[in-house]
């Protein structure tokens, strides 16, 4: 059972719908529960249900999680009335993948899949020297409705469950472990970091996304460090306090993109109900907890909130926290006149918070050339469909 103030704060996070549009949905019957889903308490109680010894649970999880079976064909030393059973009562299949697009350059690579609703997610490998990198969508759509962000022209569909999290990762530990081509994955040959920051406001789905987060951590599993995954909000100062109770140390990011109420309002809608002064209450509530150090994700748009005036005042407002500033500029959004700030107004900005004593650094772009940001493949798809049907 949650805790009473738990159980509010997820129904008041529930009920924030900033955006007002919605997303089709292809009419479909309702399928088997997910195997994914299960702990693996839960799972060894099916299997014993079953009429099978506890220990073929654990076998089913290390096909499914080190060995990233995708389909019930691979599950190879399991007897078949167990697999029959398994495969009538829980289903088990990869993400259907609609698009996937590679950058010029092979480092970057990017998912369009479609659940079995209809809903349509994306997910994101980026290739580095000494890291592979997922970025990892935790609902289909936005309730958030950022300006600078495509995923918030779509509205909010649903929550994604804790399998369908975990089954972008495994499509690219497949990806990863079944590739030969080191050209193509760059020698890495499983993922090594994930960053919670595409489609949707993970902290909206905290429930299904720690239930992910600690089936990613179990080293009898994927075994990835907690360390080595981070979470990125738009700021739910009730949310963000929750995550610094979590006994994992998970990294949190927070998207700020402007240092006063009146500007982030005009960017981010979600300023309205949870003003800056509560947000970064919560902020240092969370470094004071953890002692861990906070990143502020700021996306810089030209001529909006990239000024020396911005800069100055985002250096006062977070002087002396344990944090580090991520400079982005914006990538380009679809139907949007707003544009990302160019490389001299990026320097000035960094050298004004630089003399506040803040640490910074600027985002190495990645995937441009592919619409790798959060939202612009599917609005892309999108448009392609809309022609096509014209």
């Amino acid at each position: 059972m949650l805790p009473q103030d738990f159980q509010a704060d997820l129904a008041e996070i529930e009920n924030i719908n900033i955006a007002t549009a919605s997303i089709p949905l292809t009419q479909t019957s309702k399928p088997l529960p997910d195997l994914l889903a299960l702990e693996r308490d839960e799972l060894k109680n099916v299997v014993l249900s079953f009429g099978q010894p506890a220990f073929r649970a654990n076998q089913i999880w290390d096909w499914l999680y080190r060995k990233f079976a995708a389909e019930y064909s691979e599950l190879g030393n399991l007897p078949r009335p167990l697999l029959e059973k398994l495969q009538g009562n829980y289903r088990l299949a990869p993400l259907e993948v609609i698009a996937e697009k590679v950058a010029h350059d092979g480092q970057t690579r990017k998912a369009l899949f479609r659940l079995w609703d209809g809903a349509e997610i994306e997910t994101v490998l980026m290739l580095y020297s000494d890291r592979a990198t997922v970025c990892v969508s935790t609902q289909a759509g936005c309730a958030m409705a950022c300006s600078f962000c495509a995923t918030g022209l779509m509205g909010l569909n649903r929550n994604l469950t804790a399998g369908e999290i975990l089954q972008q990762i495994l499509h690219y530990e497949r990806f990863l472990i079944n590739t030969e081509d080191q050209k193509l994955t760059l020698g890495h040959k499983r993922v090594s970091n994930l960053v919670f920051m595409g489609m949707g406001e993970p902290l909206a789905n905290y429930l299904n996304l720690w239930k992910a987060i600690r089936r990613l951590h179990d080293p009898d599993g994927i075994n990835l460090s907690a360390r080595k995954m981070t979470v990125s909000t738009v700021g739910l100062p009730q949310m963000i306090k929750r995550f610094g109770q979590e006994e994992l140390p998970v990294n949190l990011a927070l998207s700020l993109h402007a240092p006063n109420d009146t500007l982030r309002s005009q960017m981010m809608p979600i300023s309205r109900r949870y003003p800056i002064a509560e947000l970064i209450e919560a902020c240092r509530d969370y470094i004071a907890n953890t002692n861990r150090r906070l990143s502020f994700e700021y996306t810089l748009v030209e001529e909006v909130n990239d000024t020396v005036a911005c800069a100055r005042e985002l250096g006062k407002l977070i002087k002396g926290m344990l944090c580090h500033v991520n400079l982005i500029p914006m990538n380009p959004v679809p139907g949007s006149s707003q544009r990302g700030s160019d490389i001299n107004r990026v320097k000035v900005f960094q050298a004004e918070l630089t003399r506040y004593g803040i640490p910074n650094s600027v985002r190495v772009e990645m995937g441009r050339d592919i619409q790798a940001a959060c939202g612009q493949l599917k609005v892309a798809q999108d448009g392609k469909h809309s022609r096509l049907s014209q």
